[in-house]
């Protein structure tokens, strides 16, 4: 039987505000275990939560960066259930009245544009954090975490395949760091995702019963565990079987999903509204006064470096994936404002030194201009394209600008073209063979001459003046 998967997704951004949501307690990572706290995320009696206005504010962009519905009021609401790391016995949530509705953004899916639907986005507290001792059957609970700024990112059901997902999810990542609302970072749980997967007979109308994945902290894991989880779903289903509503966790040692509770449904939580929280009110002033202020978002960017610089739909698309890759690139183009041989080097030199390292962009040793006036030593004839790598490598180990290196340690390219005629009468006069070779058809021997005459100049001769001499000799 032939069947069509269906994937939804929620992701919970954590926000970039210095306090917490409804008290001003710090949202720092990192600090002791409970010194973050105060009454108010403790959930002691009398206290009453106030909210943070920036979390709001971060909200709205969001909703206008991904074409939502930004509602004039929202409300907040209390979602209940019992958990050790809940101090207060429910989570302050917004249920019926969220911020934001109705979004949507775009992926590129079979050298296409598909738009994904985003149901919701609201605003709400995280939870605290279990430690389970190692040796003993223990835990411990730090409620650091209890009111961090959260929004909660609800998609359609429209992602039909794992690769889908995974585009999704890194779009979403990438327009909130060019927001600068969230850090992305999925290793301390500022951005992370649950995911809903079912699968039905291709024809069908009605969706399957779904499985609810968690436990997924990286792009990578979400696919492999949608890959797995769609996989089981068939074989339970083409053994006669049915599958069951669930929670499973994602085990990426094993590679295998297994089972952890019963799926909640929205009415297990018992919401209600938050009786301690005025309605969340958004006036057109406040909305045209963030739209004001959002930055150049992926999308549009990508668009302007194919219509305006000239770069393919797939470098742009690699160049605008991240925030501060996009800013480097520009930044280069100020001191080398050309873009095709500017984006060559970022993507593969320089990306590829990073990745070797295990480094992002901000941690590039080379900063922009020195590369930029790498590229122009390269143009204006002073260095090779084989030496430029030379000094490239030499500038990613100490930091130092290109023409520095160049003086130190004499590694201008020879363009003085009596001088490399003489090198090349002495590489013809050496090779006779080869050269009667060359002269009865077997051109192929060009690139041995070149490379003969770039190993006697150490690689300084200009490759350019050494091809048309080899030619006017050899022809």
């Amino acid at each position: 039987m032939e069947f069509v998967t269906v994937i939804g997704l929620e992701v919970h951004a954590q926000l970039k505000t210095r306090t917490k949501i409804f008290c001003g307690c710090s949202t720092a990572f990192g600090a002791p275990p409970n010194t973050h706290v105060c009454p108010v995320c403790l959930g002691m009696p009398g206290v009453l939560p106030v909210l943070n206005r920036k979390v709001a504010a971060y909200a709205v962009k969001m909703g206008i960066a991904t074409h939502c519905t930004i509602n004039r009021e929202s409300r907040f609401a209390r979602k209940n259930y019992f958990y050790p790391d809940l101090p207060k016995g429910y989570q302050i949530s917004q249920y019926e009245l969220p911020i934001c509705e109705h979004g949507y953004i775009e992926i590129d899916g079979d050298g296409e544009k598909k738009r994904i639907g985003i149901t919701r986005i609201h605003m709400e507290e995280d939870a605290g954090k279990l430690i389970h001792h190692p040796g003993r059957s223990v835990s411990h609970v730090d409620l650091n975490r209890t009111g961090v700024p959260l929004i909660e990112i609800v998609s359609e059901p429209d992602i039909r395949s794992p690769e889908e997902a995974g585009s999704y999810l890194r779009k979403l990542h990438a327009i909130l760091r060019y927001l600068d609302i969230c850090d992305g970072n999925m290793e301390e749980g500022s951005f992370r995702c649950d995911a809903n997967v079912s699968i039905m007979p291709a024809g069908a109308t009605a969706f399957g019963t779904r499985t609810e994945l968690k436990n997924l902290n990286s792009f990578r894991h979400v696919e492999k565990a949608l890959h797995y989880e769609i996989v089981r779903q068939q074989e339970v289903i083409g053994d006669g079987g049915t599958v069951v509503q669930e929670t499973r966790l994602w085990n990426p040692d094993r590679g295998v999903t297994t089972p952890m509770r019963g799926k909640e449904e929205a009415h297990d939580y018992r919401y209600f509204p938050d009786p301690d929280l005025l309605p969340v009110v958004v006036d057109d002033a406040w909305i045209r006064e963030i739209t004001a202020g959002l930055p150049e978002l992926p999308d549009a960017r990508e668009k302007r470096f194919v219509e305006v610089l000239g770069l393919t739909p797939y470098d742009a698309g690699v160049l605008t994936a991240e925030r501060e890759l996009a800013d480097y690139f520009e930044a280069c183009l100020e001191a080398y404002p050309r873009p095709k041989p500017a984006a060559n080097w970022i993507m593969g030199p320089l990306l590829g030194l990073l990745n070797s390292e295990g480094k992002d962009i901000g941690a590039s040793p080379i900063a922009p201009a020195d590369l930029g006036a790498l590229l122009k030593l390269v143009d204006d004839g002073t260095l090779s394209g084989k030496i430029a790598k030379t000094v490239f490598e030499e500038m990613a180990a100490t930091g130092r600008p290109p023409g520095r290196i160049v003086a130190e340690k004499q590694l201008v390219q020879l363009s003085d073209g009596d001088a490399i005629e003489g090198i090349i009468n002495d590489v013809l006069a050496g090779h006779p063979d080869e050269v009667a070779a060359f002269r009865g058809g077997k051109t192929k021997l060009m690139g041995f001459f070149v490379g003969e005459v770039m190993r006697a100049t150490k690689g300084k001769a200009n490759p350019k003046m050494v091809n048309e001499i080899l030619w006017r000799k050899l022809g």
